[in-house]
């Protein structure tokens, strides 16, 4: 199948803006151009929106809390950005958290985790875990149901939500109903077809996947380290339900259904997805791609399965 219209014109009109490649910039470069917002669409009003911080392992942790109308305990979704741990806000995905909100009839909880290389890891994972303990262990007084908490993010994000679920089993502080996992990252490894396939020229490329992990990471070794790679984790079993979204045209499709894959071996209920014309990105930009915008309507109406009582 060939590449979708929409995706194809966006992707003329990004290299005629002629914008340098994300590997060339430096990260505060990368920051400061990598604006998606305006693709996103007009942001729908939310039964009730609060930016506030919560305490992390480093300090406080900002957040975005996204109530529904309507009278709680809701369940809940802890939300995580993208970016390859380098770029990405609360910002970038406000369009997507507020449609996932009134969609799922959920409190969306997006986290402002720090970022690499000022913080490698495991400062994400640590401030993504932290979010997460916090929103259940404080749940009533976010009128969610603490019992009804699932884990959330798209690429970078959907790699930290992946590792959040098995730190959550592994640890036994508290329990992850659901993971909703838009084109992860779960392997730190540039050996897939899809990644030789779709190395240049669809938004996401190798040298920009190398770019993050360099920035992410401080040696080659933590790669191997199944809360960097959760595709290499020995032990998938007792993990929550999941959602695995995965795009055609994106560097990291093979791995994220690699790790579809192994979950259902392990025993895991998993949705694996796969839009076949898309491209990296596409969650981020329900304003110009429609499949942008049904593939938030998919999410929304698996976490509303997962977590309605």
């Amino acid at each position: 199948m060939g590449l979708d219209p929409q995706a194809k014109f966006l992707l003329e009109q990004m290299a005629a803006a002629g914008a340098p490649p994300m590997h060339e910039l430096t990260p505060e470069e990368a920051r400061a151009s990598a604006n998606f917002t305006a693709l996103a669409g007009a942001p729908e009003e939310v039964g009730k929106v609060e930016n506030r911080t919560i305490p992390g392992p480093g300090g406080e942790i900002p957040v975005r809390i996204y109530t529904p109308e309507g009278q709680g305990p809701f369940g809940a979704l802890v939300y995580y950005h993208g970016g390859g741990w380098v770029i990405g806000d609360l910002e970038g995905v406000d369009v997507p958290c507020r449609l996932l909100a009134n969609r799922s009839n959920c409190v969306v909880v997006s986290v402002d985790y720090r970022l690499a290389p000022e913080h490698k890891f495991p400062a994400a994972i640590d401030d993504a875990y932290a979010a997460s303990k916090w929103v259940v262990e404080n749940a009533s007084s976010i009128q969610v149901d603490a019992e009804r908490v699932a884990v959330g993010g798209d690429s970078a994000g959907g790699n930290l939500a992946a590792v959040v679920s098995l730190m959550a089993r592994d640890k036994n502080e508290f329990q992850v109903a659901f993971q909703m996992l838009i084109y992860p990252v779960t392997h730190h490894s540039f050996e897939t077809t899809s990644h030789s396939e779709n190395a240049e020229g669809y938004l996401l490329t190798k040298d920009s996947m190398e770019w993050f992990w360099k920035h992410y990471l401080r040696t080659e070794e933590e790669g191997k380290n199944p809360y960097v790679s959760p595709l290499l984790a020995e032990d998938l079993s007792g993990l929550p339900p999941a959602l695995v979204v995965t795009a055609g045209f994106d560097p990291l499709r093979d791995e994220g259904e690699a790790y579809a894959q192994r979950l259902k071996e392990a025993g895991v209920a998993v949705e694996a997805t796969r839009y076949d014309d898309m491209i990296h990105g596409f969650f981020w930009m329900p304003g110009v791609l429609e499949q942008g915008k049904q593939c938030i309507e998919l999410a929304a109406a698996a976490l509303k399965r997962a977590l309605d009582k």
